[in-house]
């Protein structure tokens, strides 16, 4: 496998897991009948947030991983990166989503996902400048 399709692999993994994340909102959604917002319930603030959470970060990274890919990166670097930071994304989502407080999938999922973005962040620069 070359780098750029490993990064492309996780393009497409983590376009999977935005589609759940998003018929999960339409689910909780439909089962609250909430037509717009989040109606001041918990579970349907909470899937919003989970699908927000991953907007918000999963972009920086699959953006390093491409480029990572471009730079002819090491493929086992951009799986590590690629796969650790997928493990991530579902633990926060399932420790978010599925109860109240700082579950601990949320805790262990959001510093694996800032970890994951410090160090994808940090090849990035030091394939671009050796």
């Amino acid at each position: 496998m070359t780098p750029i399709a490993a990064a492309t692999l996780y393009l497409g993994l983590f376009g999977l897991l935005m589609v759940i994340l998003k018929l999960n909102v339409g689910r909780v959604r439909a089962s609250k009948k909430i037509n717009l917002g989040d109606g001041n319930d918990e579970s349907m603030q909470r899937a919003i947030r989970v699908q927000g959470n991953a907007v918000e970060d999963v972009p920086v990274v699959l953006l390093g991983l491409l480029g990572l890919g471009l730079l002819d990166a090491p493929v086992m670097l951009i799986h590590a990166l690629g796969a650790t930071f997928l493990v991530a994304r579902i633990l926060h989502a399932v420790g978010l989503g599925g109860m109240p407080g700082a579950g601990v999938g949320r805790l262990i999922g959001t510093l694996l996902s800032l970890i994951l973005m410090l160090v994808t962040a940090g090849m990035c620069i030091w394939f671009a400048v050796t």
